[in-house]
Order: C-alpha cells, then sequence, then structure tokens
C-alpha cells in the first residue's frame, strides 16, 4: 500500500504518535520524559508550534500539534532528531529510536479536536495501566485541569476556550469532559484515508492528496490572490473598534481572501491562538 502523502498547510492541526524501535521503550527514567518535553518547548518555539495535548507512554508519544506555518515536518524531524540524539548521548547508546517516520492524522479543528485532546490524555486508562487519568504523570491532563503547573511546551488556552470563558468554570467542565469519555474508543473508525479526521466537507476537500497522486493541479497561492484586498483595506482603523466587524474581516481575510492566522495576527498585534479562537466562535455565530 502506499504511504500516504503529508497534507501540511498553515493552521492545520495534527494527532501525531512515533513508536519505538521494535516496540521498545523510548524513555528509560522520568529525565528522559522530562527531557522530551524541554525539547518539545524548544521545537514550539524554534518553528511557531503549538501543542494542544500530550501523553508519554513507555514506547510512544501523542501529541496534539497545531501549525500556524504549516511546517510539521520539519518540527517532528527535530523534535525526534534532538530527542534521540540526547538519548543516546545519556544512555550511551548508538542507532534508532523511533520505528520509521511518525504517523500524522489532520484533524478538523472545530469539530474533533476537543474529542481527540480527550482520546490522547486517556490512553493510559485505555491500557490499563493506570484508573483514573490524573493517576498518570506523564500527560497534560492535570495540567489543563490547573491541577499542577503546565510544562512550557503546552498551550492550554484554546481547549479550555472551548468549555467556558472563566478558567475555572472551563477547568470543571474540561475534568468532566475528560472522565465522561472512558470506555469511548470509537474515534479512529472516523478517520478517512488513512491520515484525516473531519467532517465529509473537511474530508471531500483533502482527500484527493492522500490517494498517492504525485502531481496534484493547483494554481499557485500568489496567483489565486492576485486581486484580493491588502489587510491595510480589509481592516479599517476606523472600524476596529467594532468587535463583530473586525471579526467577521478575520474570517474573510482567513477563508476568502487565503491570508494565513499567522499573517492576521502579526498584522492586527494579537497572538495566533487568538486569532484562532476568534475564528472559532465566528463560525459558531454563523451555524
Amino acid at each position: 500500500m502506499a504511504r500516504p502523502l503529508r497534507i501540511e498547510y498553515e493552521g492545520a492541526v495534527y494527532h501525531v504518535t512515533a513508536r519505538g524501535n521494535e516496540r521498545k521503550a523510548i524513555y528509560k527514567d522520568e529525565a528522559d520524559r522530562t527531557i522530551f518535553l524541554d525539547t518539545l518547548h524548544k521545537v514550539n518555539k524554534r518553528y511557531n508550534l503549538l501543542c494542544h495535548a500530550y501523553c508519554l507512554m513507555n514506547n510512544h508519544y501523542h501529541l496534539i500539534i497545531e501549525t500556524p506555518e504549516g511546517n510539521l515536518s520539519k518540527g517532528m524531524r527535530q523534535l525526534n532528531g534532538v530527542f534521540t540524539n540526547l538519548f543516546n548521548k545519556k544512555h550511551k547508546r548508538v542507532g534508532h529510536i523511533f520505528q520509521g517516520r511518525y504517523k500524522a492524522i489532520l484533524i478538523q479543528k472545530e469539530s474533533h479536536l476537543v474529542e481527540v485532546c480527550r482520546y490522547t490524555v486517556l490512553n493510559p486508562v485505555r491500557a490499563k495501566i493506570v484508573q483514573k487519568p490524573e493517576e498518570w504523570k506523564w500527560s497534560s491532563y492535570q495540567a489543563t485541569l490547573g491541577k499542577e503547573k503546565s510544562h512550557k511546551c503546552l498551550n492550554r488556552d484554546w481547549i479550555l476556550g472551548q468549555f467556558a470563558q472563566r478558567r475555572k468554570t472551563a477547568e470543571k467542565k474540561y475534568g468532566e469532559f475528560v472522565i465522561a469519555g472512558i470506555g469511548n474508543n470509537g474515534i479512529w473508525k472516523k478517520v478517512k484515508g488513512q491520515s484525516l479526521l473531519g467532517d465529509d466537507d473537511f474530508v471531500d476537500t483533502l482527500i484527493k492528496y492522500v490517494k498517492g497522486y504525485e502531481e496534484i493541479e493547483e494554481i499557485p497561492k500568489v496567483q489565486r490572490y492576485m486581486s484580493r484586498p491588502s489587510l491595510n483595506e480589509l481592516f479599517k482603523d476606523e472600524k476596529l473598534n467594532n468587535k463583530e466587524y473586525r471579526n467577521k474581516q478575520i474570517v474573510k481575510a482567513v477563508y476568502e481572501y487565503g491570508f494565513s492566522q499567522k499573517e492576521v495576527a502579526d498584522h492586527l498585534g494579537k497572538h495566533y491562538t487568538t486569532i484562532s479562537t476568534i475564528i472559532s466562535k465566528t463560525l459558531k455565530l454563523k451555524t
């Protein structure tokens, strides 16, 4: 079977896993896990990645990664490569740690990301290593729940923003949502083309990229948007105080005129995650 093509674009979100070579452990002690998370933090900073959830098992890991700049492959090569070097040096060994390439499933953020984040932190429960997710130290569950200090590699703003505006309320509802998911293992039955998880429209738009095609006819972005207005024109100063207008213009800039969320964020002087949240909430209001 042909290996699925990587799909990378600005703002894409993935469930990423990598397993140990010959199913062997990729962490020998707690220090190795700390080194991995520290490495992930550095990679996030270098490649402008966002990690919404993680779970470090014994012989594999799960990460939920968002790529504002559409550069997952670069980030993952750096993460696995640097960690391998550090692991080998620490344990005085040589050779591969990971079994081949990482696996990445592209997720539709608005419809499925919260569910996949829940799946990620429930892995130790599903594997029967622990009975409750809070008993596993090496996932993002306790930090997202507000029960322990968050590692620098984790960004919990988006996921908590899906439950409530008040932080404490959001943390409580997030915890209830995760616990309610224990025993529900059917999420991956919805994956299409080995690599896509989302609503039918989302999958139909991207399915051609994962069928092994070597040539895909596509008009370059620079040509498709030659006549588009500038960001200055889309965000006229005199109207920016109107929050509803600004939010609609943000959605239009990204979905109608092809600007990346990062470009819009930089233009408005806001963080990428803020723009992502605005888009998600505005689109919900429309439906």
